[in-house]
């Protein structure tokens, strides 16, 4: 409730501010959001997956609408569950969630907790058959699986927070897989804060390599990872299931040694350029089942007299080793991707006490981004396609409206002097073109 709805401003007494407009709505993009996910069915697969806890006999919200509120909250950059109480009867959002009045914090908070681990997985499945539908609309060739793990901070007393010694924080450190190529996420698993950042990559990744080999036989899967993957079991797992794989080794000094008979340390040519060498060798590791291919980069910048080594196991065989190199480091694009989830959707917003809530929060935040990404990378102008959620809001989702009842329609008038009216029409008729299989 507004306390204050009146205030003049110093520098012209005349210019009065208050929050008495009547039926206004600073959110008017939304719709672009809502008018893509009917064209992919965003929702309605949502909804045929949502199987909850759900003991209410009389309710005013669904469940299925409590979902898309949320998820439509996050992508107009309202992160806190509260923002709803002031949105309540926003002409924009009441229509895209179809309810005369959005629910209440409370009623969000109480929808977290009619999750269980079940319903976390369908989610996930949801997920997954949204991908597959956008992959195959693409058309793809390839399907490039970037692994990471990140760091979520945490205050108080939370459920399996944990201090992590790489982060020197507490929090928790969850598992992490997109798409390199598209930026598609492909899917998160939220972990205790003190797990090291292989623990349970196996389980995490076997069901999504083994899913996109069974639907999408002609796909070809490439694996990056940075050290912290490099354990023997990962490459097992991509050779058995034919994945090409860039895993970057942890250097010891076995390999340091193999590195030094290439480039020993020696006076340079020319000490103003930087000298940098790319080298194959055959290298087993007393835990490996069987020897494997390993890429050595060996780097001396200007003026220095000693190499530095970085090393890279893979089972690539046609490709030159500084094209291995070269594919590894575009693997570079996943920190954006990271970087985006986190300040642009909320990723790791773990504000609840239950481990299992912040678990859905997480997957609500996987879902608003893609919904999000899937919209720029489908419908988007070229040149606009890798637009950042904060631009995108700027200039899309924060456009000011009227709402003007007429017969049996409504009328959402822009204003006249919207800046980025091109590229508001533009996209939205890319939307109602689009036909997905």
């Amino acid at each position: 409730m507004v306390t204050l709805t009146e205030k003049t401003l110093e520098f012209n007494r005349k210019i009065k501010l208050s929050n008495d407009g009547g039926s206004l709505s600073s959110d008017t993009g939304g719709f672009l959001f809502r008018e893509f996910d009917e064209k992919i069915g965003f929702s309605k697969i949502l909804a045929s997956y949502l199987k909850l806890n759900d003991s209410r006999r009389y309710y005013l919200h669904s469940n299925e609408n409590l979902l898309r509120q949320k998820i439509y909250q996050i992508i107009a950059g309202y992160a806190e569950d509260d923002a709803s109480d002031q949105l309540t009867h926003d002409p924009v959002f009441t229509q895209i969630i179809g309810t005369p009045a959005l629910a209440s914090q409370p009623s969000l908070s109480r929808f977290y907790t009619r999750f269980d681990k079940n319903s976390i997985d369908h989610l996930n499945r949801a997920n997954q058959e949204l991908l597959d539908k956008v992959h195959a609309f693409r058309k793809a060739q390839s399907l490039f699986i970037d692994l990471d793990s990140t760091h979520s901070d945490t205050y108080g007393n939370q459920e399996s927070a944990s201090y992590n010694s790489h982060y020197g924080t507490v929090g928790f450190h969850p598992l992490v897989a997109f798409d390199g190529a598209t930026g598609d996420f492909l899917k998160a698993q939220l972990r205790p804060g003190n797990v090291y950042t292989s623990n349970g990559i196996i389980e995490f990744i076997r069901p999504l390599i083994e899913h996109y080999n069974e639907k999408f036989p002609e796909t070809s899967l490439f694996l990056r990872g940075d050290s912290g993957f490099a354990v023997p079991a990962l490459y097992d797992l991509c050779e058995r299931e034919s994945v090409f794989y860039i895993i970057r080794l942890k250097s010891n000094a076995i390999l340091q040694s193999l590195a030094n008979e290439y480039h020993p340390a020696s006076a340079p040519l020319d000490v103003s350029k930087t000298e940098c060498y790319f080298e194959e060798t055959i290298y087993q590791a007393k835990s490996w089942s069987k020897p494997r291919k390993v890429i050595i980069q060996s780097v001396r910048p200007a003026g220095e007299l000693f190499f530095t080594h970085s090393f890279f196991v893979t089972n690539f065989e046609l490709a030159s080793p500084e094209a291995i190199v070269r594919a590894y480091q575009k693997r570079g694009t996943m920190e954006n991707y990271i970087k985006e989830a986190k300040n642009g959707f909320y990723f790791d917003h773990m504000n609840s006490h239950a481990f299992q809530v912040n678990e859905v929060k997480m997957i609500l935040t996987l879902l608003a981004y893609n919904l999000t990404n899937w919209l720029r990378t489908l419908c988007f102008p070229e040149g606009q396609k890798t637009m950042q959620i904060d631009t995108i809001r700027t200039r899309l989702i924060k456009v000011a409206s009227k709402v003007v009842k007429s017969g049996r329609s409504l009328y959402f008038k822009l204003s006249s002097s919207f800046v980025y009216q091109k590229f508001f029409w533009d996209v939205l008729n890319r939307i109602q073109k689009l036909q997905l299989e």
